[in-house]
């Protein structure tokens, strides 16, 4: 079994066919997906499904290429969603980005923040995005640790060797997506080797990043049992050892 730990199911791309893709997934051996929002809209749209469909749960908060779009009262709403909502198992995805030029890097910074501490109060983890901004969230989560452990994973990771030691060392979790598979993608198959079993996570970030196999499909659910076999692979282990610790530590940082 295999739980997808980054979906956005609440994409214009599965609106025709949501029920069928998570057939799909179960037939597949996915026994638990995660919907995270990006905006206060998608948030909302994530508990929905979540509240709709069994093998769904979700994650709300404002992703850091939408928080400079975030209206007034926007951020209350993240928060009583994400207080109030019992199938809500984690904060975000939040975390910074300096690829895209769509929001103020010290507003980033600010939401960045709002998310971790709303994680430690509701005591849920946090999902990070990180996109060419690897240092600055090294330093940011530096910075929090003076106020307790870190309930985190640097979700899709495509950092260098030094970020995901790093993260390690602060007692996050590394999830791979289907970059890993692609033939570029030879260091980060060399990442995943060294990270430790009891750190790891898969996931699709459908619709986006199809595996290899299904490169240029829209991507679902299903389609995390190719990232899977991958990096068993890679760290020359049976896939059904990768199915086990990865499942094993979905639910331990999600609490499912």
């Amino acid at each position: 079994m295999l739980i997808d730990t980054h979906t956005h199911l609440f994409d214009d791309r599965f609106r025709k066919d949501l029920p069928a893709v998570l057939e799909r997934a179960t037939a597949a051996g996915v026994e638990r997906v995660i919907c995270l929002g990006i905006d206060l809209e998608s948030s909302l749209a994530a508990v929905e499904i979540a509240n709709k469909y069994p093998l769904v749960v979700a994650a709300v908060g404002i992703q850091p290429n939408h928080v400079a779009e975030a209206k007034t009262g926007d951020w209350e709403a993240i928060v009583k969603l994400a207080g109030s909502e019992p199938r809500v198992v984690a904060i975000g995805e939040t975390g910074l980005d300096r690829y895209w030029d769509r929001a103020p890097f010290p507003v980033q910074e600010d939401y960045f923040a709002r998310h971790i501490q709303l994680a430690r109060d509701l005591r849920k983890s946090f999902v990070i995005h990180c996109r060419d901004a690897e240092a600055d969230v090294v330093k940011a989560l530096r910075g929090q640790e003076a106020n307790g452990p870190l309930r985190a994973v640097m979700h899709s990771f495509s950092g260098d060797a030094g970020t995901a030691r790093e993260c390690l060392e602060m007692g996050l979790y590394i999830s791979f997506a289907g970059m890993v598979t692609y033939p570029t993608a030879q260091n980060l198959r060399d990442i995943a080797k060294d990270v430790p079993l009891d750190r790891l996570l898969v996931e699709t970030d459908c619709p986006y990043l199809a595996p290899q196999p299904v490169r240029g499909k829209r991507n679902e659910p299903s389609y995390v049992a190719h990232t899977a076999a991958l990096l068993a692979q890679v760290k020359g282990v049976s896939i059904a050892e990768i199915e086990e610790h990865t499942t094993r530590n979905a639910k331990t940082l999600f609490g499912l």
